[in-house]
């Protein structure tokens, strides 16, 4: 069984191919600056030079579709023919309170995500457009939807809804949802495999870390917190994200600057966050670059960045009355561990006690990996999430949800 997973944003779709009966990745890639001039595909492909290629897309459609030409490819592909893809897996960030679990898309499903597309318009708009895309392209195989929302369905009433008027959450449903569901799933089996525990005994606080970030706490195998909100821009700082801001600094600012509500939310979204405080990057790892350099804003960057996950952890930490293990995703590159190394310092008071070898070199190991020292009560591990098995376990007719089904590499 070959499966194709697909992550679209407003400007880039980012793509894995799996053979899953052999549990290997063949190939992963991105497609960057659609719709905006100068896109370019890259491809990887374990044991072989990367391949490159500047070609224009003006939309998803074209870019998913030079993705499919790009894996079929006489000289750089890896397979034959696209009718070898048996099933694509699309990522979608909302679903809602109307999915709980990962589903095969139909016509329902489509409408149903359309219809909450006014609780993410910058995430689930580009996710449309990339399930619209692949089932005009292939539509002889089945889509399946996964949701950044499900896993944090099990959060309880007092952490979901926010301290506003009630029926706010009744008529609009305004509540915290949490994104990046998938992997933290992921994180939270394989801390709990490397551990040497079930997953319905520990508890962890995951760390995922790409242009989003946000963090769970997970009591016993279930979200029960997590930094993201009704939309992802709620939590730490971000790529281009703002993450936690004084509500009351938006309406000052937009009464002096002259600003309307949707060029606010494109200041939040696009133009804070680490790209806001360095005035140039928007990439992790561009900053973490400038830090190394000597950037003084970038050093800002990091600095406000580290404290606020270091104030993250303690809370969580604190609401899950002690963790057995923290985990980080790694999705900045080779200096991902500066980022660590100043989060996870003079934690000592919490059980945490550093590897700082072990940490610098878990960005060259590829793999799963402890970065604490062999004695620390906390442990806390690097482990690279990657996740493709729901859209194999619906197919299959197996799949149950997040908390109950036995992935496979929860063994």
């Amino acid at each position: 069984m070959f499966i194709l997973t697909l992550n679209c944003w407003s400007y880039s779709l980012r793509y894995h191919l799996f053979d899953w009966k052999k549990r290997v990745l063949l190939a992963r890639g991105q497609v960057d600056r659609v719709a905006v001039g100068g896109s370019s595909i890259s491809l990887e492909v374990p044991g072989r030079p990367n391949y490159t290629a500047q070609i224009e897309c003006p939309d998803h459609r074209s870019a998913l579709s030079l993705i499919l030409e790009t894996l079929t490819g006489e000289e750089q592909g890896v397979l034959h023919e696209t009718d070898r893809i048996d099933v694509m897996s699309h990522r979608v960030a909302h679903g809602g309170e109307a999915f709980t679990r990962s589903v095969r898309i139909d016509g329902e499903v489509l409408a149903a995500i359309k219809d909450v597309k006014r609780l993410a318009p910058l995430h689930n708009e580009p996710n449309i457009a990339g399930i619209e895309a692949a089932m005009e392209l292939l539509p002889s195989i089945p889509h399946m939807a996964v949701f950044d929302t499900a896993f944090h369905q099990t959060l309880p009433g007092f952490a979901y809804i926010y301290p506003l008027p009630y029926e706010w959450y009744e008529k609009h449903q305004v509540r915290r949802y949490g994104f990046h569901g998938a992997s933290h799933l992921y994180m939270s089996k394989r801390a709990a495999v490397m551990l040497g525990k079930p997953a319905s005994e520990c508890n962890l606080v995951t760390i995922h870390v790409d242009r989003g970030v946000s963090l769970c706490a997970i009591r016993k195998g279930l979200s029960v917190d997590t930094s993201m909100g009704l939309t992802p821009l709620e939590g730490v700082i971000m790529g281009t994200r703002s993450g936690d801001v004084d509500p009351g600094i938006l309406p000052y600012v937009m009464q002096r600057g002259g600003f309307s509500p949707r060029e606010m939310t494109g200041i939040l979204n696009q133009e804070s966050g680490i790209r806001g405080i360095t005035g140039r990057f928007s990439e992790r790892r561009d900053m973490l670059a400038g830090v190394v350099d000597g950037d003084e804003r970038c050093r800002l960057a990091l600095e406000m960045e580290t404290y606020r996950l270091k104030k993250y952890i303690g809370a969580y930490m604190s609401a899950l009355g002690g963790v057995d293990a923290i985990a980080f995703t790694s999705g900045a590159g080779d200096l991902e561990w500066i980022s660590r190394e100043r989060v996870l310092r003079n934690m000592a008071c919490f059980g945490i006690e550093l590897d700082v070898q072990r940490n610098r070199s878990a960005a060259f190991s590829g793999g799963e990996m402890a970065i604490t020292q062999k004695d620390s009560p906390v442990q806390v591990f690097v482990i690279p999430a990657i996740f493709a098995e729901d859209a194999a376990a619906i197919l299959n007719g197996t799949y149950t949800d997040p908390a109950h089904y036995p992935y496979t590499f929860a063994r």
